[in-house]
């Protein structure tokens, strides 16, 4: 089901806070013409920033990658005093900052000596109760680029694979790439098979989740077997649990996967599901 969604109060454009209708974007910037820009979405629970280095640490690897120069040092203040800064600091809430390589005449290659933009602003978000909520999917071929690594503000295809399983009453698609399952549109997958978790490896078809290493750490801290290789799409008949990771998703429970319109997977939340969700409560809430 779509969600209404409401703009920020104010936003952090550059180098001042202004209200979102004062901020303004020339027709020449880049991530307007290129989608040339990444971005970033750090929760806070309760006020609190949960894993806020690591989110850092990928805004820097993925401005690497794309080659723009950036000092992401100002940004662990900026998130805190946006959160700081809005009606709800002691809520849930999560900040929103997008790095644009800049604003030049257009051309295919990469101009020199251009200004990077940032935006960042803070948003409330309802973190509550997602080990409560199931997750009804359903799967489609992965037609994304080949750097899914790189949190690029390019997100035609996820935003047109998310449309189509929104559209048709799901919440979620499941992406698969030469028969093999890589990431949702918006999520990392989890598969529960005889009691191991298998989750994609790392590497550029998928994005380095953040929540996804929160999880392998809490496998290793439960001692439940996990192996970091890709699932065949063909193997849902043996699978057990499905779980589905990300920033606001939290760890949410599949109930039911749907591929071609034929059901391939229904199920319960399982064992493995409830002891991760239970240890990441008391990692975010402790």
């Amino acid at each position: 089901m779509k969600k209404t969604k409401t703009y920020p109060e104010e936003v952090y454009w550059n180098d001042t806070w202004v209200r979102p209708e004062e901020a303004f974007v020339s027709v020449f910037d880049r991530s307007f013409m290129f989608g040339d820009g990444i971005y970033e979405v750090t929760p806070f629970y309760a006020g609190k920033p949960f894993m806020l280095k690591e989110h850092v640490a990928r805004v820097k690897y993925c401005l690497q990658e794309m080659n723009i120069v950036f000092d992401t040092s100002i940004l662990e203040d900026l998130m805190l005093e946006a959160v700081n800064r809005s009606s709800f600091s002691e809520e849930d809430a999560a900040v929103y900052l997008q790095i644009s390589r800049g604003t030049a005449p257009r051309s295919h290659f990469i101009p020199e000596k251009v200004q990077p933009s940032l935006l960042l602003y803070a948003f409330k978000v309802d973190l509550a109760n997602f080990e409560n909520r199931y997750w009804k999917v359903m799967a489609s071929e992965d037609l994304r680029w080949h750097r899914c690594d790189i949190k690029s503000t390019a997100l035609l295809a996820n935003t047109l694979a998310n449309e189509a399983a929104i559209s048709a009453g799901y919440d979620e698609n499941l992406l698969f790439r030469n028969g093999f399952f890589t990431e949702g549109s918006h999520t990392t997958i989890f598969f529960v098979v005889e009691g191991t978790v298998y989750t994609h490896p790392e590497g550029r078809q998928i994005l380095s989740g953040i929540t996804r290493k929160v999880v392998l750490d809490l496998c290793q801290q439960l001692s439940i077997p996990v192996k970091e290789e890709a699932f065949p799409v063909d193997g849902l008949a043996s699978v057990e649990e499905i779980f589905l990771t990300g920033t606001t998703t939290q760890i949410a429970p599949v109930s039911s996967v749907t591929i071609d319109g034929k059901g391939l997977f229904s199920a319960q939340k399982g064992k493995i599901t409830t002891r991760l969700q239970e240890e990441f409560l008391r990692r975010t809430r402790g």
